[in-house]
């Protein structure tokens, strides 16, 4: 059975990875992939966004099933162009990615079908935006509307921060059209959470929770970045909590999305607040989290690729879907400078005993050599029994990767082992 898969990322490599276990995999293409992947992947230089260059290869490659991990050629409508051509995918249409494509749609959704989120506004003109400010309540969150690489999101903790957050969006077009109308919304406050879901547009399977760090540095210090570490389980997402977010957030977001004729499938990512109040939606994602889906796929037991085929073909609800009963931690190493600007092409050696929990995210081969081609650059993933067993693991295998003007974070994972004595 040939395989595509869209995307080039660590997130990417980890699906890959996942799929090449069922034995029927004969061959998988990479599109772009990347360096690290062609390990694993054949990959082929045609851009994730370039719909008709997939849709094209795909075909003339007699590709079986196809799977498109990143947000944009999903927004793009990736999935309908190649369902079009009889290619079968894992990924929802260009209908249903909008859940992701666009906040104001999202927060609206929400709103209407009484998915609890936090209160907001939203604008199309900066100086309604900014005249709005002036009476809001400190700090504030402004958002872009469209796709903005995980970074159109500004937590401002003054007046002066958010309306500067409006300029750069609204005026200055820091993320382009993206930030054309932006969303303005309340603070909320409580431990994050994310859930990766699988459903079919009718039913919904959550995958192992997991904890993202965000920020460059140590003690949650820094920039933001598109992840520097995750842990999963989530120790704040209880047993009680998970029910709770199954009968108010996620079956109402499924049974939501179908009533606007927009039916979701493949993979949902809730982003979730605990809040005082409950828990509320941040944010959707209409993809693989990352890197997210690096701890919490190697914890999945079930055949990946027949999950996703249940979920394209609406036969989610008769497909055992399971989860081992483990930890996981995933460390990023990242070039120096990142999320900034930073230096690419240092040649990298990957140590043999970290090969096999190694998800490359940024790199490129040349003449034989592996060199560093991004800011996160890889992921190196451990499961353990423990969660503690899991992180002392994952930092063994960093020290088994080696590349100039690496940086990672040291502290992985120690906000979830002061949560488990919290939450016992």
């Amino acid at each position: 059975m040939k395989l595509l898969v869209v995307g080039g990322g660590g997130r990417e490599h980890a699906i890959i990875k996942k799929l090449k276990e069922n034995p029927e995999v004969t061959q998988i293409f990479a599109l772009p992939g990347n360096g690290g992947i062609a390990a694993d992947a054949s990959c082929v230089n045609i851009g994730a966004k370039d719909i008709e260059g997939i849709v094209k290869f795909a075909v003339e490659n007699q590709v079986d099933y196809a799977v498109v991990a990143p947000d944009d050629p999903l927004v793009l409508g990736a999935v309908d162009a190649l369902s079009e051509v009889g290619i079968p995918c894992f990924g929802p249409n260009k209908a249903a990615a909008i859940i992701e494509g666009s906040k104001v749609f999202s927060k609206n959704l929400m709103k209407k079908h009484g998915i609890p989120t936090a209160a907001y506004e939203t604008f199309t003109d900066a100086e309604a935006a900014l005249e709005y400010l002036e009476s809001a309540n400190m700090p504030i969150v402004v958002k872009a509307d469209g796709l903005a690489l995980g970074k159109g999101v500004i937590i401002a903790q003054t007046r002066e921060e958010a309306k500067e957050a409006v300029r750069s969006m609204m005026l200055e077009g820091m993320f382009g059209k993206s930030g054309s109308q932006v969303v303005i919304e309340e603070f909320l406050t409580g431990p994050e959470v994310s859930v990766l879901a699988f459903t079919d547009g009718e039913y919904l399977v959550p995958m192992v929770s997991s904890m993202d760090h965000k920020r460059a540095f140590d003690n949650d210090e820094g920039l933001n970045t598109g992840g520097m570490g995750t842990v999963a389980p989530n120790p704040y997402y209880t047993e009680s909590i998970a029910k709770e977010c199954m009968e108010t957030i996620f079956m109402p977001t499924i049974k939501a999305m179908k009533a606007e004729g927009r039916p979701f499938k493949g993979c949902l990512y809730f982003g979730l607040m605990l809040t005082p109040n409950g828990p509320k939606v941040i944010e959707y994602n209409c993809r693989f989290g990352d890197p997210e889906t690096q701890v919490v796929l190697p914890l999945l037991e079930s055949d990946l690729l027949t999950v996703m085929q249940a979920t394209t073909n609406g036969t989610l609800a008769d497909t055992e879907v399971k989860f081992g009963n483990k930890n996981a931690c995933c460390v990023i190493m990242a070039s120096k400078g990142y999320p900034q600007s930073y230096e690419k092409g240092f040649e990298m050696t990957i140590g043999e005993e970290a090969v096999e929990h190694a998800y490359v995210a940024g790199a490129k081969l040349e003449a034989g050599k592996l060199l560093t081609n991004g800011g996160r650059v890889i992921g190196l993933t451990a499961v353990e029994d423990t969660l503690e067993k899991a992180i002392e693991s994952a930092y063994r295998l960093v020290e088994k990767v080696h590349f100039d003007n690496a940086f990672y974070r040291h502290d992985i994972g120690q906000r979830a082992m002061k949560a488990f004595k919290e939450v016992k």
